[in-house]
C-alpha cells in the first residue's frame, strides 16, 4: 500500500477522533493525497466531489428527509403517539413501550435516527418522568428505541449504504423490515420484564375495548400507510426508490392539509430544516467520493480482501471479526463516517466469502446503530443526554442491561440471514 495512503488514513482517524465535522475531515484527508502526490492531476479531486453528488439514487436522501420533517410539522406524530399509547397501555413500562413503538412506527417517516430521538426527548421524556420513570431510564430508553430507526425503510444509512456499495436500495428498504422488527420485538420483551422489576405498572388494568383499539387507529391509519405505499409502489414498477421520495413528500404535504395543520409558515420552516439537513449529508457523500477513489486507485479493498482471505478461512469467523472490530470503531467514530470509510472495503470481503451482500449490509448498519449508543462518540447517547440534561456517567450506568440485549440480537441477526433476506427473496 502507498505510504500515502496511509498517512491520509491517518490523518483521517486523528480528525475524527478530535470531532472535526466528518465531511471536513474526509476532504482533509483526500486533499493531502491529491496535492502531494505529483503524478496525479489535483482537478480530479474537484472533478470526484462535484461527481459524487450527482448520483440520481441520491435524490431519495433529500426528498425523505423533507418527507419526515412535514411528518412533524402536520401533527401525524401526534396521532401515531396516541395510538401507540392505546395499544400499549396494559402493558408494564406503559410510556417506555410507547416510546419503542413510536420509533418503530416513526422510522419509516422520519428516516433518522437522531430526528426521533430528538423529537421523543422533547415529547415522551417530561411525561415518563411525571409518571414514575427516572430520568436515566427515560433517556436510555429513548436512544435505545432511536437505534430501530435506522433499520426501517425508508432510513438515510441504507440509502448511503446502497449508493456507497452500489447496491439496490429498495432492497436495502425491504430488507431492514426483519432485522428492525426483530430489535422492537425484543426491546419491548425486555422492557417488559425489566419494568416490572422497576415496579413500572401499566398504566391500565381495564380491557382496551375493540372499539377503543379502532377509534385510536383510525387518525393513524394514513401516515402508517405511508412505508407500506414506498415499498408496494417500488416493487411493483410504479416508481423508483429516489422517485419515492418524492412521493413521500406531497403524501405528507396532502395528510397536513387535510388534517388543516400545515400551513404556509411551517411549510417555509419545513423547507428551510430539510436543505440545512440535506446539505450536511451531501457534503459527506461528495467528500466520501474523493476519498473512496483513493482507495479504489491504490487497490485496497482488493489487497485487505486478499489478506482476509489467505488469514480468515470462515465466514463465520469473519463475521464475529468484523462485529467486533465495528464495535470497537463505533465508540470512536461516528456511523456515517465509518461506513463511508470501511463499508467499501469490507463489503468486497464479504462478497469473497459467499455472504449474501444484503446481509452484510444489514449487519453492518446494526453495528453502526450500536456504535451511536456506545460511549465515548455515541451521536444517540449525547442528543438525548443533551436535550433531558441527562448525565452521561448516570446515562452510561442504566444502559449497561441493554448493552447484553443488544449483544444478543447482533449475534441473532449476524448468523441469522433470513432475518435480513427473506422478505428480500419473498418480494424480488
Amino acid at each position: 500500500m502507498n505510504n500515502l495512503v496511509i498517512i491520509c488514513s491517518l490523518i483521517l482517524l486523528l480528525f475524527l477522533f478530535l470531532k472535526v465535522p466528518v465531511y471536513i475531515s474526509v476532504l482533509g484527508a483526500s486533499v493531502v493525497y491529491f496535492f502531494c502526490d505529483p503524478a496525479i492531476n489535483p482537478m480530479i479531486f474537484a472533478q470526484k466531489v462535484i461527481s459524487g453528488t450527482e448520483g440520481l439514487s441520491l435524490l431519495a436522501i433529500p426528498f425523505f428527509v423533507a418527507a419526515g420533517i412535514f411528518m412533524n410539522y402536520t401533527g401525524v406524530t401526534e396521532r401515531i403517539m396516541h395510538f401507540c399509547e392505546v395499544m400499549t397501555s396494559r402493558m408494564y413500562g406503559g410510556l417506555a413501550q410507547v416510546n419503542i413503538l413510536l420509533s418503530t412506527l416513526m422510522g419509516g417517516l422520519s428516516g433518522s435516527s437522531l430526528a426521533d430521538a430528538a423529537m421523543e426527548s422533547k415529547m415522551l421524556v417530561p411525561t415518563m418522568i411525571e409518571n414514575g420513570f427516572s430520568l436515566p431510564f427515560s433517556a436510555v430508553i429513548t436512544a435505545a428505541s432511536g437505534m430501530v430507526v435506522p433499520l426501517i425503510p425508508p432510513g438515510v444509512g441504507l440509502i448511503i449504504y446502497g449508493v456507497i456499495n452500489n447496491i439496490s436500495i429498495g432492497k436495502l428498504f425491504v430488507a431492514g423490515i426483519g432485522p428492525g422488527i426483530v430489535l422492537s420485538i425484543t426491546l419491548m420483551i425486555f422492557t417488559r420484564f425489566y419494568s416490572k422489576k422497576r415496579k413500572f405498572l401499566p398504566k391500565r388494568k381495564d380491557k382496551i375495548t375493540v372499539k377503543e383499539k379502532i377509534e385510536a387507529f383510525k387518525p393513524a391509519f394514513w401516515p402508517l400507510m405511508l412505508p407500506i405505499i414506498i415499498i408496494g409502489g417500488v416493487r411493483l414498477g410504479i416508481f423508483t426508490a429516489s422517485e419515492s421520495g418524492a412521493v413521500a413528500i406531497v403524501y405528507a404535504i396532502l395528510l397536513g392539509l387535510c388534517y388543516h395543520e400545515l400551513t404556509f409558515h411551517k411549510f417555509l420552516a419545513g423547507c428551510k430544516e430539510a436543505a440545512v439537513t440535506t446539505s450536511s449529508i451531501m457534503l459527506i457523500i461528495a467528500a466520501a467520493t474523493a476519498f473512496s477513489w483513493i482507495l479504489t486507485k491504490e487497490q485496497v479493498p482488493q489487497h485487505f480482501s486478499e489478506w482476509m482471505v489467505s488469514v480468515i478461512h470462515n465466514k463465520y469467523v469473519f463475521l464475529a471479526m468484523t462485529n467486533v472490530f465495528l464495535i470497537v470503531v463505533g465508540m470512536f467514530i461516528e456511523g456515517n463516517a465509518s461506513m463511508i470509510v470501511l463499508a467499501p472495503i469490507l463489503a468486497p470481503v464479504a462478497s469473497s466469502f459467499g455472504i449474501d451482500p444484503i446481509h452484510f449490509a444489514m449487519v453492518y448498519i446494526f453495528n453502526c446503530t450500536i456504535g451511536a449508543f456506545t460511549p465515548p462518540m455515541g451521536t444517540l447517547m449525547f442528543v438525548v443526554c443533551g436535550v433531558t440534561k441527562c448525565s452521561t456517567k448516570d446515562f452510561i450506568k442504566e444502559a449497561i442491561p441493554f448493552y447484553l440485549l443488544f449483544l444478543l440480537d447482533m449475534i441473532v441477526l449476524t448468523y441469522i440471514p433470513q432475518f435480513s433476506t427473506f422478505l428480500v427473496d419473498l418480494i424480488y
